[in-house]
């Protein structure tokens, strides 16, 4: 029965998520890991940033105990609800904890206000300045020198490789979480899981990156997520172009954006933004700048048009519907589990 409850749980937090985003009243746990991650980084790079053997060790150090103390709040929460018989103050710290593991409403509404400004303002100093601000919160990468060409195609790469890190991957576990619980209480659940994703990939955001000390104290981090998103990643390689107006070309599609994706010295990122760029129609990769130092990425689509609006729209409403059908694969999945055991 409890891994019913949850599993109407999980449905709700993805439709308050879609209606109402991250409640503004409420502690995002990304904050929370954020500022644990911050601390101690800052803390091994400012007194060992020419040791590289420590911050190689401090990095894992960081990472398992962000993951560890993620995974056992989220635990700690599920046990507590369960054994309560299903009270109801624990079903609403799964719910807005799950909630909290999901990022449709954040990540498209961010994407499409940046399209929007870029689309309908006038590109004068000012216009831009606040363009490049608003981007520059949702990437990596430094746009303080970016033509508006340059912007979009930053935005669009961030919506669909983080449409895999802040949708699709936490979708996947937290489902996972939900099948573990009907066979034991004891197993990882859809919030100690969900939890676990969200610090994995926050750790990767932060410090997973491949130049200076970051090779090192990050290695781990961006090694776990690696292996956390490799699954998710290629679900939605395959499932994306049946939600298009390309599923006609299916096989096609999904061999191009394999091949381009594996292009990616990242196992997973290249995927996710092949498979869009190919459904969406546009060309991807190029040069961007992260830190002082030019990175020229591959060329995804070679053929595809430039980035706008109407290709983010486009990109939004493919979410979307993705996001649907795994919510019905997943019922269906879940109902058949449940009548076998």
């Amino acid at each position: 029965m409890a891994e019913i409850n949850l599993f109407l749980i999980f449905l709700g937090s993805i439709g308050f998520d879609l209606l109402i985003g991250d409640p503004r009243f409420l502690i995002h746990p990304v904050q929370v890991i954020g500022f644990y991650i911050k601390k101690i980084s800052y803390f091994l790079v400012n007194n060992f940033g020419d040791k590289k053997n420590i911050l190689f060790w401090g990095g894992f150090t960081v990472a398992i105990s962000t993951i560890g103390m993620s995974f056992g709040l989220g635990k700690l929460i599920e046990l507590s609800y369960v054994q309560s018989s299903n009270h109801f103050f624990g079903g609403l710290l799964i719910f807005f904890g799950l909630s909290s593991c999901i990022a449709t409403n954040g990540l498209i509404s961010s994407v499409k206000e940046i399209a929007e400004l870029i689309e309908s303002k006038e590109i004068n100093d000012q216009n831009k300045k606040i363009i490049k601000d608003k981007v520059q919160r949702i990437v990596s990468r430094d746009v303080s020198s970016s033509s508006i060409k340059h912007l979009l195609r930053s935005s669009t790469e961030s919506l669909t490789e983080n449409s895999v890190d802040g949708i699709f991957g936490p979708l996947f576990w937290i489902f996972i979480g939900i099948v573990f619980m009907k066979f034991s209480i004891y197993l990882p659940g859809p919030l100690s899981l969900g939890f676990s994703y969200k610090a994995i990939s926050t750790l990767d955001s932060m410090i997973g990156y491949k130049y200076g000390y970051f090779r090192y104290l990050g290695f781990f981090s961006a090694k776990i997520e690696d292996i956390f998103t490799f699954v998710p990643s290629r679900l939605v390689l395959i499932t994306l172009p049946l939600v298009s107006s390309k599923v006609n070309q299916y096989g096609l599609i999904i061999k191009k954006s394999y091949l381009d994706g594996k292009k990616y010295d990242s196992p997973n990122a290249g995927i996710s933004e092949s498979i869009f760029a190919y459904i969406s129609g546009i060309k991807l990769g190029g040069k961007s700048k992260y830190k002082n130092e030019i990175i020229e990425k591959p060329i995804i689509n070679e053929t595809g048009d430039n980035c706008t609006e109407e290709k983010i729209k486009l990109i939004c409403q493919l979410i979307l519907r993705l996001q649907f059908l795994w919510i019905i694969t997943f019922a269906l999945i879940f109902c058949i589990i449940s009548s076998l055991i």
